[in-house]
């Protein structure tokens, strides 16, 4: 055909019509007018094989995997910072008998207070997470932004969310109610015979800041949970300023019940982990 010539080619290529890479020395036609080659069995007035498009793969976006804390962290640190810093200035000031002061004092209330709290959260915070499933998501001591406050856990369940506070108290809690009819109903939190009211009132602050998170039509029920207190055989628990005085035992039957939030469940557990990180 005029316009090509059959030859041998000197580099290697690629026939222009079906793509078959040609190596050197191998026997080609090669075209004038466009100066490409192709493979002595393609005619240019064959059409080309036709190319199968290729399947358009939309990219599917994972979640990025939801940080749930660790049980009484921000606790156990504190305690352990008040402990080196104790250790240290006793080494510093007693350099020959530091050694011996230390092993024969114990740590301040101050600080063995923190290594109580810790533990209480890590107790509880071990169990609601092997109580997690795809019906009831939790989160750890979680940051309050703009505060060095915290929060211990939070259960999200299909009956709505669950502020929780941990406490490893002695002593049996109790309600105390004062006033009522000439004077205004005062309501105390006693715990053996010492009056915790301001735990109460530290829980009522959690569960407004998590409210504003999720709005009032999600329902916010803070929660008391005293690890080791002594508790009767019979009742006990209590309510006191829409908190729920309990122990653990009482409080896993609640997170576990039905409710009509079950398809929301992912939705609210990221919102308040992203809204309230790890302390």
């Amino acid at each position: 055909m005029a316009g090509e010539k059959r030859m041998k080619l000197r580099y290697a290529g690629v026939c222009r019509l079906c793509g078959a890479e040609l190596a050197a020395r191998a026997e080609a036609i090669y075209e004038r007018s466009t100066k490409t080659v192709r493979c002595p069995d393609c005619s240019p007035a064959s059409p080309a094989p036709p190319v199968e498009p290729t399947p358009l793969v939309e990219p599917v976006e994972t979640a990025a995997p939801i940080d749930v804390g660790t049980p009484g962290a921000s606790a156990r640190r504190e305690y352990e910072r008040r402990q080196a810093k104790r250790e240290t200035r006793i080494r510093e000031d007693h350099p020959k008998l530091g050694r011996l002061i230390l092993a024969v004092t114990d740590d301040p209330q101050s600080t063995t207070a923190w290594d109580t709290g810790a533990l209480g959260e890590e107790r509880l915070g071990q169990r609601l997470n092997e109580l997690s499933s795809e019906t009831m998501r939790v989160l750890h001591d979680r940051r309050i932004p703009g505060t060095r406050a915290n929060i211990d856990h939070l259960a999200v369940t299909p009956t709505g969310i669950y502020v929780i506070d941990a406490k490893k108290y002695k002593g049996r809690p109790s309600l105390k109610v004062e006033g009522g009819i000439l004077r205004p109903r005062v309501e105390k939190l006693l715990v053996g015979t010492r009056d915790q009211t301001k735990l109460v009132d530290g829980v009522l602050k959690q569960v407004d800041v998590v409210r504003a998170i999720v709005g009032d039509a999600i329902p916010v029920t803070g929660v008391l949970c005293f690890v080791e207190a002594e508790w009767p055989l019979i009742g006990g628990a209590f309510t006191t300023r829409d908190v729920e005085v309990l122990w653990p035992k009482k409080l896993y039957p609640r997170l576990a019940a039905d409710g009509l939030l079950a398809s929301r469940l992912d939705d609210l557990h990221r919102t308040l982990a992203s809204a309230l990180p790890p302390a």
